[in-house]
């Protein structure tokens, strides 16, 4: 690795158990084929490690707080996707008329339907799925015009809210181009989220029309109606619900379908319809809500623009032979961002879900194929606890190999760590060893976007090894339009987020408290400010919290603090080292970044998550852990202790067996004494979206973490 790497290959690499003079005449026939492969490799390719040594941003004065930009974009942020298309209506008319006949959006035959009994007697929904069906460009434009002109049928005005409560499908999609070319203001709440916060969020806003699926009106919506007063009609993007009576009166439930047809039918005697600029709000989007009660980010057509130009320009060759794989909450701007890139450079946008993402997944029928496989996309984004996931499942499976399989991956994978770390390629490998991990995810990736939350080193390089492409670490906000920062596909350094997007820009504020300053050495760090045109308008109804978090400088540019700590590398990409909401300061005045101890402890095989804690009332952190049900019933078995998972999890001698291992990993790991938790809780109960101590990020949520187990912090501090 180069000087701005954060972990090197040694630190990595997979413990191998051969013969000591077998591997050595192992290592001299690899020898040989490296020297037999590096003269071509050096006379015909560009060297991956040349690239990655260039300055990839720069201050643009020698100022401390300097705002760092790209070298792309010193002289002037990119804010415009296509000339003269400053609304997103445009960007879609646009795309629509260059890829007219193209595929869109596609998405999958449901076949069959079955439920299956578990041996613990609960019963799994299984589903066998045929081929992907496609909407051409011509064909989602026809159907969201049609849409928008219904809902104006029914009373929608421009400028206005309207709500989408619903999973990601290509509905989502064509329901939010309507919303754009109309001018209404398309309100976004995550499917997970818990009633008050729906409640909370339709309130707000005001709104008189949602739209749903059929499934969550049945599931969440059905019991909460009656506290939304204002609401006057459900649409249903897939067919007609069954009927109830608990409907309160003057709530009328359509159907998409149903209002496409009252649009079509009107389109020719309806006046031309409002049209949006560029400083309109196009959506209202409601954060994962980490910190609390869900906050909604007003966020104009411009900003949306500047976002995906930034983001567009960090994928090389982007283009009609991309296919994109969307399954992440469409309500999230990574997934919301990374799909309107997608439609606006001829990329087929294929849907799946988590439960089907892969032959594997949990509602896919043994035997039958996962959305991966029979898409095969090229590019995907996910959230660092897919990644983290992936890998735990696939070093599993390593483990259970024989002998002679599992030294040959791991010397595979060592030897590829190698290559890497000197900018080489490696094909024999990739073919032979990886090629049946790598289909896991189709086959054909060649590019993986994470954001949402860090990606530990571990994972990043994993993904690059045994999936053969480069996985971009992206860094941004719902605040910032979800652009900030994206790692260039050439840059395999792990620990970073990249460089700046060419359309904003980032500096470092002091925050002394936490002891970081945009004047140390050998690296300037800080708080991290983001400017430009993707910086959003503030929070809907809160200017309190809109004044505390964004400013305008004298120059008219808008910036936003995020709360993150960063740092910043020679070659100007950055690094997120802390978060000021994370650091807490103990009894004695040592500062703990609760985020820290974390990263350090959750890739162990025996964690599936954890959450540290501390307060400033005690001198110790403390825990709570999610272990991994196989791993901790090995544990037990080695150390005679028996039970069901419940009784494991409630077993104290269990909970001194789990925080040996953690201590002795924290050790390594080089934590402070004061940093590595002294008592821990196990939480039999994994930790979802759906049971509201997660994002859909799967960011931790503190303040429902802290509520869930105050019993356990009383007993783990003792009862005062």
């Amino acid at each position: 690795m180069n000087n701005h790497a954060s972990s090197t290959p040694s630190t990595m690499k997979l413990k191998q158990t051969i013969n000591p003079i077998l591997l050595f005449f192992i290592h001299l026939i690899i020898s040989f084929y490296t020297l037999l492969t590096y003269i071509p490799f050096y006379f015909l390719f560009d060297s991956r490690q040349e690239k990655s040594d260039q300055i990839k941003a720069k201050p643009v004065n020698t100022k401390p707080d300097s705002a760092y930009r790209s070298v792309h974009s010193v002289n002037h942020l990119a804010s415009i996707l296509y000339p003269g298309c400053d609304t997103l209506d445009k960007i879609f008319m646009y795309a629509k008329n260059k890829f007219k006949d193209k595929r869109l959006l596609g998405t999958r035959e449901l076949l069959n339907e079955e439920d299956e009994v578990q041996p613990n007697g609960k019963i799994f929904k299984k589903v066998i799925l045929g081929h992907y069906n496609w909407l051409s460009y011509e064909d989602v434009f026809v159907r969201a015009f049609n849409f928008g002109n219904g809902l104006q049928m029914l009373g929608q005005k421009p400028k206005t809210n309207i709500a989408i409560f619903c999973e990601t499908r290509a509905e989502w999609m064509i329901a939010a181009q309507a919303c754009f070319m109309y001018n209404f203001q398309l309100v976004t709440l995550y499917a997970t989220l818990g009633g008050p916060a729906i409640v909370h969020g339709l309130n707000e806003t005001e709104v008189t029309n949602i739209i749903t699926s059929k499934e969550l009106l049945q599931t969440k919506l059905k019991d909460i109606v009656s506290l939304v007063p204002r609401l006057r009609h459900i649409i249903t993007v897939d067919g007609k619900p069954p009927t109830w009576s608990e409907f309160p009166k003057g709530v009328i439930v359509h159907t998409m379908a149903a209002v496409q047809a009252l649009g079509a039918k009107a389109s020719t005697e309806t006046k031309p319809h409002s049209k949006p600029l560029p400083s309109d709000i196009a959506v209202i989007m409601y954060t994962s809500g980490s910190t609390g009660i869900p906050k909604g980010v007003m966020i104009s057509h411009s900003n949306i623009i500047a976002g995906i130009t930034g983001m567009a320009r960090r994928i090389p060759k982007l283009g009609e032979d991309d296919v994109y794989i969307g399954y992440l909450p469409l309500a999230h701007v990574l997934e919301l961002s990374a799909e309107l890139v997608c439609l606006s450079h001829g990329c087929r946008i294929g849907y799946s879900s988590p439960q089907t993402l892969a032959d594997q997944s949990s509602k896919i029928k043994k035997g039958s194929k996962g959305d991966t496989s029979m898409l095969k996309p090229t590019l995907m984004a996910a959230v660092p606890e897919i990644m983290d996931r992936i890998y735990k499942n696939v070093m599993n499976k390593v483990n259970e190999m024989s002998s002679f399989q599992r030294n040959l991956f791991i010397l595979a994978y060592n030897y590829k760590m190698e290559q890497i770390s000197k900018g080489h390629s490696t094909p024999l490998c990739d073919s032979f060893v990886f090629r049946k991990v790598r289909s896991l995810l189709g086959g054909n990736i060649r590019l993986l976007l994470c954001g949402g939350a860090p990606l530990s080193a571990t994972t990043q390089r994993f993904m690059n090894i045994c999936f053969c492409c480069p996985v971009g670490q992206g860094y941004g906000l719902t605040e910032s339009t979800g652009a900030g920062t994206i790692t260039e596909v050439w840059d395999y350094n792990t620990g970073r987020v990249g460089a700046p997007l060419d359309c904003c820009e980032i500096k470092l504020k002091n925050w002394e408290e936490g002891g970081y300053f945009n004047t140390d050495k050998p690296h300037p760090r800080g708080e991290i400010l983001i400017g430009g045109q993707n910086v959003t308008m503030g929070y809907y109804k809160n200017e309190a919290k809109t004044k505390a978090d964004f400013f305008e400088d004298e120059n008219g540019q808008r910036w936003l603090c995020t709360g993150d700590i960063g740092e910043f590398d020679p070659d100007g990409c950055l690094k997120i080292i802390d978060r000021k909401k994370d650091l807490v300061k103990l009894q004695a005045g040592e500062y703990v970044s609760l985020g820290k101890v974390e990263a350090a402890l959750k890739n162990l095989p025996l964690i599936d998550n954890i959450c540290a804690y501390a307060n400033s009332y005690h001198s110790y952190v403390i825990g709570f852990v999610v272990p991994n049900q196989k791993e901790l019933t090995e544990l037990a078995l080695k150390k005679g202790l028996k039970g069901s998972w419940e009784e494991l999890c409630n077993s104290s001698e269990m909970e001194n067996e789990v925080l040996k291992v953690l201590s002795e990993a924290a050790v390594s790991a080089s934590l402070e004494k004061f940093e590595i938790p002294l008592k821990i809780r196990l939480s039999p109960e994994p930790w979802t979206p759906e049971t509201g101590l997660v994002t859909d990020a799967f960011k931790l949520k503190r303040k429902e973490l802290k509520t869930h187990y105050q019993a356990d912090i009383e007993r783990m501090y003792g009862r005062k």
